[in-house]
């Protein structure tokens, strides 16, 4: 039960880190900055996946919760270290692929032909859709680029 809790509240924090790759976010340093603005219009639309962090929380935070697990298996002191050990090492190799899972992001890899004739590609999170042939706004500042209708 406690290695269940661990694991919720792991899951939990986890998500919480989570920063947005999202057209309609923006950072706290970028809000009242100019930004500069090209028109184009949208030539290809692609489904892709942005993927997750590796920050090293999840391994960590399954290696405690395998640990903990791993020391409830038996009452012989050398069988519950043992347990703590292996619950460890696979906690955290399953703390690290939870954390990749539950970070990724389905996003959008949008294709511009800009009125100037130049063509651009910009990923962002699939939270707005476009399609080909919408005319759009990319706005450019601050090390971020996005595409808004």
């Amino acid at each position: 039960m406690k290695a269940l809790t661990i694991l919720i509240l792991s899951a939990l924090l986890l998500v919480g880190c989570v920063s947005s790759r999202s057209g309609k976010v923006y950072t706290h340093d970028q809000a009242r900055q100019a930004h500069s603005v090209k028109m184009g219009t949208v030539t290809h639309v692609a489904n892709v996946l942005i993927e997750g962090k590796k920050s090293g929380t999840g391994a960590m935070i399954g290696a405690i919760a395998g640990g903990v697990a791993g020391s409830t298996v038996s009452n012989h002191n050398d069988s519950a270290k043992l347990g703590s050990v292996l619950g460890g090492l696979l906690g955290g190799v399953g703390g690290a692929a939870a954390e990749e899972r539950l970070t990724q992001k389905q996003a959008l890899e949008i294709t511009v032909r800009l009125d100037s004739g130049a063509a651009l590609v910009v990923v962002q999170e699939a939270d707005v859709y476009f399609n080909v042939g919408d005319r759009v706004r990319l706005v450019e500042g601050h090390g971020a680029t996005r595409v808004r209708h």
